[in-house]
């Protein structure tokens, strides 16, 4: 499993339509190969950031797939417009879970 995680600032005063947004994509993940999880957090010391935290069952599940499809065209569409600067992305992998 890999997880992307994309640190996105968004614009104040925005966070209620920001989450509608994110909730009416979920579909669109939910129907993407490979996509297994995906929840939002907001930080707490930065409350105009969040991190967007997608689980896909391989790397290729998002870097080739998702990537090529509607659905990412469709995500941009409905969370576009609440970015406030340069986004960030990542994968990880979980190498130790505690418990």
């Amino acid at each position: 499993m890999f997880y992307e995680i994309v640190t996105i600032p968004i614009k104040p005063e925005s966070h209620d339509a920001f989450h509608a947004a994110i909730a009416e994509a979920v579909p669109l993940f939910q129907r993407s190969r490979g996509c297994r999880s995906l929840r939002l957090e907001r930080s707490v010391e930065n409350p105009d950031t969040y991190k967007l935290v997608i689980g896909w069952e391989t790397l290729e599940d998002h870097t080739v797939h998702f990537v090529a499809s509607d659905e990412v065209q469709q995500f941009r569409k409905l969370a576009g417009a609440f970015v406030a600067g340069p986004t960030h992305m990542e994968h990880v992998q979980n190498v130790l879970i505690g418990f």
